[in-house]
């Protein structure tokens, strides 16, 4: 099919170990070196992360349950992304908490059911990872077939003209958002969808929706207001979007959702030279930084970490090179701000509340989820 790149994600990694050799060479005559795992600034990093996040676990094997299962299900995912095993007593406890949140309709999810979708796209992306003997098959199986079938689509009586189709929201079937559409292709991949993976398509449509780029496949009347590349929240939206949006009625891009966008497009094979692709890696390079969340200051800055993170891992460049011709080691400048950002007892929060990042544990998990996608690839 027509911009479909030839590697997915999960095959690109492989490839990428499989040329090692080649990375060698190319270290020697100066090329720039990728951030390495055996670095003693990383470990260090790591160690004092995943030595808080193992302090601070609660008796049932929970993490900030006040706030929903979300948290637990982040910080046992960035546990096992460590090199934690599910033998290892903290990763088994908090896996046991997770099973006891699932449900009948194969969700995984708090019992207020508020968070729904968010929720199980995050639990079913940690029980991949631990489900290295078959453990979990059952638990992965359904929770798979629930994200599919909060996705919005012909299913319900949605036309893929409605800017809705594709897309999923926090509790599902509620405004759909790319945040929680990027989610989903996560909880997708993780559990093996290939580029051509119907329901990854379907999101792409959302996802191209997103998009502050005028073409073909984003008419929606936001399209061509900023036309930065850049991504936005969501197109789902009518009256006064207030700081989000422009004064001619635009829908302002920012960083987090940029590479949201980007991971879903790598995702769904969007090849490198498509229109939309170019545009984002143009809105990439004039608004690099990891200092904070662009358009967005402080506010939710730990979850762009981990969405910048993990989308330039799987779009696959070493380097960025920005606006000004500079050419950026995104792992190793990464690194460096959160070594600068770690607190004395090795955990991470935002003075910034918003979106409940001054919640450590929530912080903590998503830097060290970040700092996972900031090792070189073996």
């Amino acid at each position: 099919m027509e911009n479909r790149m030839s590697l997915n994600p999960i095959a690109r990694r492989k490839f990428l170990g499989a040329s090692l050799p080649l990375l060698v060479v190319a270290l020697a005559i100066g090329a720039p070196q990728p951030a390495s795992a055996a670095d003693a600034d990383y470990d260090a990093i790591v160690a004092k992360g995943v030595k808080y996040l193992a302090s601070k676990q609660g008796d049932d094997g929970s993490y900030s349950a006040q706030i929903g299962i979300g948290p637990t299900a982040l910080a046992t995912l960035a546990l096992l992304e460590h090199g934690r095993g599910t033998n290892d007593p903290q990763v088994a406890k908090s896996l046991a908490y997770l099973e006891k949140a699932v449900r009948e309709d194969g969700g995984v999810y708090a019992a207020n059911g508020r968070l729904k979708n968010y929720e199980t796209c995050i639990a079913l992306m940690c029980f991949n990872k631990a489900n290295t003997d078959g453990k979990y098959d059952e638990i992965v199986k359904n929770a798979e077939n629930f994200v599919r079938g909060v996705q919005i689509t012909d299913t319900d009586g949605v036309g893929e003209e409605d800017v809705t189709y594709g897309g999923s929201g926090y509790s599902g079937k509620t405004r759909p958002d790319l945040s929680n559409t990027a989610f989903l292709m996560d909880a997708l991949v993780s559990s093996g969808a290939k580029e051509d993976d119907e329901a990854i398509q379907k999101a792409l449509i959302f996802v191209s929706r997103c998009q502050n780029l005028e073409s073909k496949y984003n008419t929606t009347k936001f399209a061509g207001k900023v036309n930065d590349g850049g991504f936005y929240y969501t197109p789902a939206v009518s009256g006064d979007q207030g700081d989000r949006g422009t004064p001619d009625g635009g829908l302002r891009s920012y960083g987090s959702m940029g590479y949201a966008g980007l991971k879903s497009m790598v995702y769904a094979g969007v090849e490198r030279d498509d229109p939309r692709v170019k545009a984002v890696l143009e809105y990439v390079e004039k608004n690099f930084d990891v200092t904070a969340n662009p358009g967005m200051g402080q506010a939710g800055v730990f979850y762009y970490y981990q969405t910048f993170a993990k989308a330039l891992d799987a779009y696959g460049e070493t380097t960025i090179t920005d606006a000004s011709g500079v050419a950026h080691d995104w792992r190793k400048e990464l690194i460096a701000e959160l070594g600068k950002r770690q607190r004395e007892d090795g955990s991470w929060a935002n003075s910034n509340t918003q979106w409940m990042e001054g919640d450590a544990n929530l912080a903590t998990s998503f830097a060290l989820m970040a700092l996972a996608d900031c090792q070189a690839k073996k």
